[in-house]
């Protein structure tokens, strides 16, 4: 946190999200493309059971997830989470992309009934991995139900205390009081507000329970409000781009100079972004890639 918190206004961390069954591939690629290694290494937990985001490959992704920390790498976890009212796997449309009714809802927010009991269980066993990432010592930059100012998952679309920031604090509040994890930088990660996708603040769960507020940008558009809107509500903390689809081009990384990473899709470095685009970003002065952020 430290270490982030001094980037801020001065260099840009670069990073690349993998998917499950690939593990560090999208990195390794990254790396031969823009010539250098990014020092973010993100990956998702997974919710089918495909050879691309299956949830078999969950041992393996602790195992690399702690290779990449003990080598220097910033590690960021994220899971696209199973609806309570269902069971892993799932599909993505299906699953993670269904939605709750508001009864549903209510009762998944209730201690106590079966449906917030059901959830539970499944939190259970993801804190099960990150409990192992603890006691190997790694460090989690940690972004559980981003882009909730959409309506495109099963979590997001409820403003409010007793919408999506209500099942967020019920997260931090298990995974830190039930199980003890302490080893967890806690990102509050909406989308990049739009038509149809609410403000930033309409699902912020509280300075308590957020250590870096993050965005996710696709369409290649870098509006400073992306950048200044989030600023304002971290009051203090880091601020990052979550995810990207076509990377922020020099100029924007000049001007919005407090974003202390971005992260690049898997799959977006070869189809939003050029090899020439990637090298301008990478090597550009404000970023900062894996070597010199290994030694930082």
């Amino acid at each position: 946190m430290a270490r982030l918190l001094e980037l801020s206004g001065r260099r840009i961390l670069s990073g690349q999200h993998n998917y499950p069954g690939t593990l560090s591939a999208h990195t390794e690629q990254t790396t031969r493309l823009a010539g250098a290694e990014p020092a973010v290494w993100g990956q998702d937990f997974g919710f089918s059971d495909d050879e691309q985001d299956g949830i078999q490959f969950r041992g393996a992704i602790v195992q690399e997830a702690v290779r990449q920390y003990r080598r220097g790498s910033l590690v960021t976890l994220m899971w696209h989470a199973v609806p309570p009212t269902m069971d892993e796997p799932v599909s993505f449309k299906e699953g993670v992309q269904s939605q709750l009714t508001d009864e549903e809802w209510l009762r998944l927010t209730t201690p106590g009934t079966p449906l917030h009991r059901r959830w539970a269980s499944q939190v259970d066993r993801i804190a099960i991995l990150l409990r192992e990432l603890k006691e190997a010592g790694v460090v989690v930059v940690w972004r559980p139900y981003h882009e909730s100012n959409g309506r495109w998952f099963w979590w997001g679309g409820r403003p409010g205390p007793e919408g999506s920031a209500k099942l967020y604090r019920m997260l931090f509040e298990r995974l830190t009081y039930e199980h003890g994890l302490d080893n967890l930088l806690w990102v509050y990660n909406p989308n990049a507000p739009r038509s149809g996708v609410l403000p930033y603040e309409c699902m912020f769960p509280g300075h308590d329970v957020v250590d870096v507020l993050a965005t996710d940008i696709y369409g290649g558009e870098f509006p400073d409000s992306f950048h200044d809107d989030l600023l304002a509500l971290a009051d203090g903390r880091p601020i990052a781009i979550g995810e990207v689809g076509q990377l922020p081009p020099p100029e924007v990384l000049d001007r919005q100079t407090r974003y202390v990473w971005f992260m690049l899709w898997a799959g977006m470095e070869t189809k939003w972004n050029t090899p020439e685009g990637l090298r301008s970003v990478f090597h550009h002065p404000r970023t900062m890639n894996h070597a010199e952020w290994a030694g930082f």
